[in-house]
Order: structure tokens, then C-alpha cells, then sequence
């Protein structure tokens, strides 16, 4: 007798996407909506996942407007707020600004009212978090699930040299007619995609804890 299993298809919501550095390993019966606010980094991704759904757009709104339509949510909200690099920077400048909240109200409603699995990424604040995440590096990450062996995933190097990010990203622009400071700004800001493997595996592929 012939058993037909059906496995259902997981549908992802890929948010603040860039060129899909953590989606790039994801494989299986995935059905991915990227959604990513700059045209130009948008179309590149079009061009890595022609069969993703690309929607160039506000990924905070969208998420607000839409969370309820998927099984799977990644966000990786702007950093330069939170990051202790970058606070640093602007505090030389005599400038200040105020930490991006947008982070933690898609951190709070993901919480309290999504029914699925998600993780909320972002770089590790000059501030003492406000919800306390899993942290890897200089990398946090808010989720309902145990991220398992974080301190042994690998991370990226960030080298001066493009050609040298790129083969340790297995991620090309060469093709691309754009500057090498647009190439460098977006390879930096890539998601390892070894990591968004990891995560992704975490989260559906290895039995696990959840942590409702």
C-alpha cells in the first residue's frame, strides 16, 4: 500500500530582504515574499530568487498589514541606531539621535499575536537591550525558538577587499553597473547566509524547544 504524505508548504516572509543574504541557502517547499524598501537592491534579489515575490515597499507597514498570511517571518530592521559602532560615531560628530523603536514594536506584535515561527535580527546595542534576546557575536536574535549551537555558527569577516567579501558570501555583484561603495554597503549588510541556514534549520528541521 502506497502512503501519499503531504507536506505543506511553509510560507516565508522575508523582510528588509537586501539581496538575501540569510534566504540564499533556504531550499524545500518554501514559498518566500521578500519585501525590501530600496528598488535597486530589490531587483537584485529579483534576480538571485526569480521565483520569490519581491515587493519593493515599507517591510514595517507590510508586516503590520500581513503577518497573519505566513508561517515564517524573518526581520532584520535598520541598525544604525542600536549599533555601538555607529553610536559611537555619530557621538564623535556631536550628533544624537534617537534608537529606532520601529525594532521592538515588530519584536512585541510577532510576540503577542503571530501564530507562527519568526526571529527578529539585529546588531548588538550600545544599550542594555529591552527584551532580552539569544546573542551570537556582535549579532542578537529575538525568536520563539532555541537558535541551538549559536556560539559555533560561522560569522562573516569583514574584509576591505570586495572581491574577497564576495567569495566569503559566494554572493557576486561583478555583473551589476553599480559603484563599488553601493557594492561594499550592500555585501556588508548581507545576513551570513550560512547563518540564515542555521536559523532556518533551527526553526523547522531540528526538534527542538519552542519558547512560547
Amino acid at each position: 500500500m502506497v502512503i501519499n504524505i503531504q507536506i505543506k508548504m511553509i510560507k516565508i516572509l522575508n523582510l528588509y530582504a537586501g539581496i538575501g543574504g540569510n534566504r540564499k541557502l533556504w531550499d524545500g517547499d518554501i514559498e518566500v515574499t521578500a519585501v525590501e524598501i530600496n528598488s535597486e537592491i530589490a531587483k537584485i534579489y529579483q534576480d538571485f530568487f526569480p521565483n520569490d515575490k519581491v515587493i519593493v515597499g515599507d517591510a514595517h507597514q507590510y508586516l503590520l498589514e500581513h503577518f497573519r498570511e505566513f508561517d515564517f517571518i524573518w526581520s532584520s530592521p535598520p541598525c544604525p541606531t542600536h549599533s555601538i559602532i555607529n553610536t559611537s560615531y555619530y557621538n564623535r560628530e556631536g550628533m544624537q539621535r534617537y534608537p529606532d523603536m520601529t525594532l521592538y514594536q515588530e519584536i512585541i506584535l510577532l510576540k503577542y499575536w503571530f501564530k507562527g515561527k519568526y526571529v527578529v535580527e539585529n546588531v548588538k546595542s550600545y544599550y542594555e537591550p529591552l527584551i532580552k534576546p539569544q546573542e551570537s557575536g556582535n549579532h542578537y536574535f529575538w525568536c520563539n525558538f532555541i537558535i541551538s549551537k549559536l556560539d559555533r555558527i560561522i560569522r562573516k569577516i569583514d574584509y576591505d577587499d570586495i572581491d574577497m567579501k564576495q567569495r566569503e558570501r559566494d554572493t557576486y555583484l561583478d555583473k551589476y553597473d553599480y559603484s563599488k561603495e553601493f557594492k561594499d554597503r550592500v555585501l556588508n549588510n548581507m545576513v551570513f547566509p550560512q547563518l540564515g541556514l542555521h536559523i532556518f534549520n533551527c526553526a523547522f528541521r531540528e526538534k527542538q524547544e519552542t519558547l512560547f
